[in-house]
């Protein structure tokens, strides 16, 4: 990846190498009906660091119920779907760590994790969560959720491959 690029550029460029979203119409893809839903379950779902040039750091994550969680894990609704039929008046007491992107000179420094902590923290405070669940893509990924569900005294669930 050109380090070249606007931050915005190689923020997306990263996206679509690790998820591959354009190939999965079932991930979420943040459209401005998405974004919407995100910011009224919680202004806290989505979280940047950014310097002079741009975001260097973004997260996303959501909270949601245990219903709409297992489901998912279970491989019986996707992605798109768990943000969609999340009830915000639901009894919402899971947090999906959906993506945590870092450029390559950002990371290893322990501010994603911070980033994901104080987001979890401040959802924490309207929404009584009790799980952290994660699609791992990378090991880096599980690794990062590992982490916040450890320093956050979260149970942590993980969505398989298949």
């Amino acid at each position: 990846m050109s380090t070249s690029l606007p931050n915005y550029a190689r923020m997306f460029q990263l996206i679509e190498e690790v998820f591959e979203t354009r190939q999965d119409a079932d991930q979420i893809q943040v459209t401005n009906q998405e974004l919407k839903k995100l910011q009224k379950l919680h202004p806290a779902c989505l979280s940047e660091k950014a310097d002079t040039n741009g975001p260097v750091i973004w997260v996303l994550l959501f909270p949601t119920s245990q219903l709409l969680m297992e489901a998912f894990l279970a491989h019986k609704i996707s992605e798109k779907a768990l943000l969609s039929k999340t009830n915000m008046n639901g009894v919402n007491d899971c947090i999906y760590l959906c993506s945590a992107t870092t450029l390559p000179e950002y990371r290893n420094q322990g501010e994603t994790k911070r980033l994901a902590i104080a987001a979890i923290q401040e959802i924490s405070k309207v929404y009584p969560i009790k799980t952290l669940f994660v699609w791992p893509f990378t090991k880096d990924g599980l690794s990062l959720a590992k982490s916040i569900s450890k320093t956050c005294g979260l149970a942590l669930r993980e969505k398989s491959k298949i």
